[in-house]
Parts: structure tokens; sequence; C-alpha cells
């Protein structure tokens, strides 16, 4: 129930993100999601990629500081308050959210959130409880 993501400490300077995406895409590596948050000297990408093993392989190989974390994936409909049912769950069930990201699969049919929580297991528990549907890695690195 619990997908695996990259997380590549970045130096807060021009060009870097795209040294990245440019060693991903020489090594055929397709991003399915991603998230970039910054401050003024670094920054912390994560990203969730078909392949994890091997983006963290040719990543390190180049330079890079990586670490694999797991995250949540919960399917929800793409609709107005998709995201606030959830949110709501979370919150009635007292999860600590540190980091979330979302994206869309297709316009109309179904988004995915990412969640990273404080209490991964717990939010896994909460979820089921609630009738959630979480994807898999193989589920959310096939997409």
């Amino acid at each position: 129930m619990k997908v695996k993501q990259i997380a590549i400490f970045l130096e807060n300077k021009s060009g870097r993100l795209a040294d990245i995406s440019h060693t991903l895409a020489e090594n055929a590596i397709n991003i399915r999601a991603l998230s970039l948050a910054d401050t003024a000297d670094f920054g912390i990408l994560r990203l969730v990629v078909n392949d994890t093993n091997k983006a963290q392989q040719v990543l390190k190989e180049n330079g890079f500081t990586v670490g694999i974390t797991e995250v949540l994936a919960v399917e929800v409909p793409d609709k107005p308050g998709a995201l606030d049912s959830i949110l709501q769950i979370v919150r009635k069930a007292g999860l600590n959210v540190e980091y979330m990201y979302a994206f869309t699969k297709k316009s109309g049919q179904s988004g995915m959130l990412l969640f990273r929580f404080d209490d991964q297991d717990a939010a896994v528990d909460v979820f089921q409880k609630a009738g959630c549907r979480l994807l898999s890695d193989d589920e959310v690195h096939a997409l």
C-alpha cells in the first residue's frame, strides 16, 4: 500500500533541475508525479517514477544526493470536493500530514493524492477503514 518516491537534495542554482530531468530522460526513466519545495539555499525534489531503483542509481552516479521514502497514494474522483472528503477523514483521525502533492490521471475521471504522514501505518489503517482506495507501488509506477 505504500509507494516509493525519490527525494533529491537540490542546490538552489540555475540548471540543477534541468540536470536531473536530463539524467532521467537519458536513462528512459518516466516521471509520474513530482513536487519541489525550496528555500533560498536548497530544495527538495520529490519524484515518483516508473523505475525507482534505476533512478536512484543513475542520479547518484551523476553526483546527486538521493534517498528513497514512502508515501501513500489515495485515488480520488476528479470532481469538486474530492480533496476535501479525504482531508476530512485525515482531520477526524487526527493524522498529521507532513506534505502532500497530487496529480490527475485523466480529467473528469480520477486523480491521485500522494501523502507523507508522521505515522504512515496509522494512515493506511484509517484510509482502509474509510473505504478509500490506496494504490500500490506497482499501480502508481505503471501509470
